[in-house]
């Protein structure tokens, strides 16, 4: 008689995996939370968009965390948690940027496309004769006092703080050097927190002590005022970027001879280039938009002033500012007449308060275009990884 041993079949484990939830289910815990919420703000008579995202979002993680429990565990439960309150915070700190975006291309790129008389015509003429509810006019003198503003500003700033930061990165290590370099540490972290305004004081302070006309307004003076502002911003930002660059490149570099300026300016500053880039466009962006300088030192005109260093100029932030403060023109008849060229213009109740949206999307689109331009130049100037 034979007999036959059986063999039993290990059980079967199970994978780490086959208890965690699909990504989905997200999905549905955040709408039944938001469906919920509705439903309970409805019965109190407290219906309202802001009110059932914040409830629906408090019950999204409520119900989320609970179904998880259920189904993965305590450990991934709390992971799901702190997931979807990292999604919570991405989302509420991305709501008042889209909201700030939607509301000034709403309101302001009708005005700067379909402007009177010709389309377009809002980002080629100035404001010269254009006088109460004239539905004409446009912000080129604005645009060309803010670009060369901008750009004199830049002139000064970067590199001052360039220059400095690299001081305080190659040489600012021992002695009397590294003394200096704490002291000046601290001046810039000091002038990072100056009010805007000081700084716009300061510049039609300096001026006016060489000038007898204390009324003298020009470009350059708001150029040097916006300067201060764009000094800290490119000397911390371009310290950090320097301090990143590995040591060894610096050792290989002295190890063939090369000496040490030209180390950083071949291996240093060509490896560092995007983040340097960056930097120095945050500090014009920093600057571009400031307005209470500008009203100090550079004032308010109507028409185009290509000349830095003679008269007024006009420049957004301050066009802005000027447009939105006249607030709703009044019409007493149907048509205005331009002084100066003779013109006849329809009256509109509120073209300066569309003028004033009109030439914030125009801010915001000459700060993209700053942006792409430094994406391209961190991209093609950037050294490139061997393969």
């Amino acid at each position: 008689m034979s007999s036959s041993t059986s063999v039993q079949a290990p059980p079967t484990v199970r994978s780490s995996d086959e208890r965690r939830l699909p990504w989905y289910h997200l999905i549905f815990t955040g709408l039944a939370g938001l469906l919920v919420a509705v439903a309970v703000l409805a019965i109190f008579d407290a219906l309202s968009v802001a009110s059932a995202i914040m409830l629906g979002f408090g019950l999204h993680l409520l119900f989320g965390w609970g179904y998880s429990l259920l189904r993965e565990g305590p450990r991934w439960a709390m992971d799901r948690l702190m997931t979807l309150l990292v999604i919570g915070a991405f989302a509420i700190s991305m709501f008042p940027l889209l909201s700030l975006l939607w509301e000034v291309i709403s309101r302001g790129l009708t005005r700067a496309i379909a402007a009177k008389p010709t389309p377009f015509s809002f980002w080629s003429e100035d404001m010269s004769g254009i006088i109460g509810g004239a539905d004409a006019g446009g912000v080129f003198h604005a645009i060309v006092g803010t670009l060369l503003i901008t750009l004199w500003a830049s002139i000064i700033s970067i590199p001052v703080g360039l220059f400095t930061a690299i001081f305080l990165v190659e040489y600012a290590d021992q002695g009397w050097k590294r003394t200096l370099g704490r002291g000046v540490t601290f001046l810039v972290d000091v002038m990072t927190g100056i009010p805007s305004i000081v700084a716009g004081l300061f510049g039609l302070a300096l001026f006016i002590a060489f000038m007898p006309d204390q009324s003298v307004r020009m470009g350059i003076m708001g150029a040097v005022a916006l300067s201060l502002l764009m000094i800290p911003t490119v000397v911390r930002n371009s310290e950090e970027m320097l301090r990143l660059v590995p040591m060894d490149l610096r050792e290989a570099s002295y190890a063939l001879g090369v000496p040490k300026w030209l180390t950083i300016v071949k291996v240093v500053l060509r490896t560092a280039i995007a983040g340097l880039t960056t930097g120095i466009t945050l500090a014009i962006a920093r600057v571009i938009g400031e307005t209470a300088p500008l009203l100090l030192t550079v004032g308010m005109v109507t028409s185009v002033n290509w000349n830095m260093f003679d008269g007024r100029m006009a420049t957004l932030p301050t066009f802005i500012n000027q447009q939105y403060r006249n607030g709703n023109a009044n019409c007493m008849n149907e048509t205005v007449t331009n002084p100066v060229n003779q013109e006849v213009y329809a009256c509109s109740i509120t073209t300066n308060i569309d003028r004033a949206w009109a030439a914030a999307f125009t801010l915001i689109v000459i700060v993209m275009v700053l942006n792409i331009a430094a994406r391209l130049v961190s991209h093609y100037f950037s050294p490139k990884l061997s393969r």
